[in-house]
């Protein structure tokens, strides 16, 4: 990876759907030579996928909470994992240090929808502990880092 590929990678953060042609006016490159190198960027996985963003509020899903979970004991890992991973309203589970042992981010449409959620998470096997923080407002949210090369 290099500096025109750091480039491309910030257009294509900014809209995924831009065309190539656009950004090789940007950085005058080819369209061919801007193509293969997103073709290998895709084939590395360094671009892992593309998505969309939704703006939760507009679509009703206005409740965003953080719920750390506690669990009794390391062989309940899988199990918990499993059903976290059927569950639609939680957006990301992370194995954490600390007091905890995850970190979900989970979304839902409102307070009701929330204590849903938290009693599926209190009744999943080995559940011990949760602790729930309630988002309020989010000042920045970003899906991706993009590398600077400059800074190495």
């Amino acid at each position: 990876m290099d500096n025109v590929d750091i480039k491309i990678l910030n257009y294509l953060k900014d809209n995924a759907r831009l065309k190539a042609s656009s950004i090789s006016e940007q950085i005058n490159l080819s369209v061919s030579a801007v193509l293969e190198r997103i073709r290998k960027l895709e084939n590395s996985g360094i671009i892992k996928k593309y998505t969309m963003v939704l703006d939760r509020k507009k679509v009703g899903y206005d409740m965003l909470a953080f719920i750390e979970v506690g669990l009794e004991h390391p062989k309940y890992y899988d199990n918990f994992t499993e059903e976290v991973l059927k569950n639609k309203q939680i957006l990301s589970c992370h194995y954490i240090t600390g007091d905890f042992d995850f970190l979900l981010q989970v979304l839902t449409d409102s307070s009701e929808g929330l204590e849903a959620v938290h009693k599926e998470i209190k009744s999943i096997q080995g559940v011990s502990t949760t602790k729930t923080q309630f988002v309020l407002s989010t000042i920045k949210e970003e899906y991706t880092v993009i590398p600077d090369l400059s800074e190495k």
